[in-house]
């Protein structure tokens, strides 16, 4: 290998096989490593293709469901109405599609708020022009809006993009006993762990 570089002897070596070092000389070519053989039943010939379902526009059934908030905790209602908003009970829940049924809360000026976060947490708004942050406790605005409170709660449990605000026009609150949605034959949803514990 007189007058050949370095480079082209490993470059020829690589080509050849591997290049080993070995005791007692500077390095040796080794012949190329075998190709390890597996069991026929390791990589089977054929494997069957399971394709992903996505549900269709005509798949879709919307049921509506109307819920007394009479004494319930406004955490606890929460989560249960945004699981329904976003169909998270049906089989055929899919993440990027609203596939939920319509919710109709009564009794929202009725609600529960426990150890004492009425008080201590606040609700935010903002005008758009500098200084025109609004801000008062959510018991307060219970007080004064609870449609606008039950309705800011469950938004924050959904998914904050246009799909998010579509589940939302599912959802129809009403601080009074009354609704206008007979028409739709909702069926009574039992929230029975939302209830407020009575000493």
């Amino acid at each position: 290998m007189q007058g050949t570089g370095a480079a082209t002897v490993c470059r020829r070596a690589a080509q050849a096989g591997s290049l080993v070092r070995r005791p007692g000389a500077q390095f040796a070519i080794s012949a190329a490593p075998r190709p390890r053989t597996f069991p026929a039943h390791d990589f089977p010939e054929k494997v069957s293709r399971v394709p992903t379902y996505s549900p269709k526009a005509t798949d879709i059934e919307r049921a509506w469901y109307v819920v007394d908030a009479d004494g319930m905790v406004l955490g606890r209602l929460a989560t249960e109405v945004a699981s329904i908003l976003r169909g998270k009970r049906k089989p055929i829940f899919a993440p990027h599609l609203d596939t939920g049924d319509h919710v109709i809360i009564v009794n929202a000026s009725k609600i529960v708020l426990t150890s004492g976060k009425g008080d201590r947490k606040n609700v935010y708004r903002h005008s758009g022009y500098p200084g025109g942050l609004k801000t008062e406790t959510f018991a307060h605005l219970l007080g004064r809006k609870p449609e606008e409170a039950v309705r800011r709660s469950i938004k924050g449990m959904l998914p904050k993009n246009r799909l998010g605000r579509q589940m939302l026009t599912k959802l129809k609150v009403y601080a009074g006993p009354q609704h206008p949605h007979a028409a739709q034959s909702p069926q009574v949803l039992e929230v029975a762990h939302a209830q407020a514990r009575t000493a």
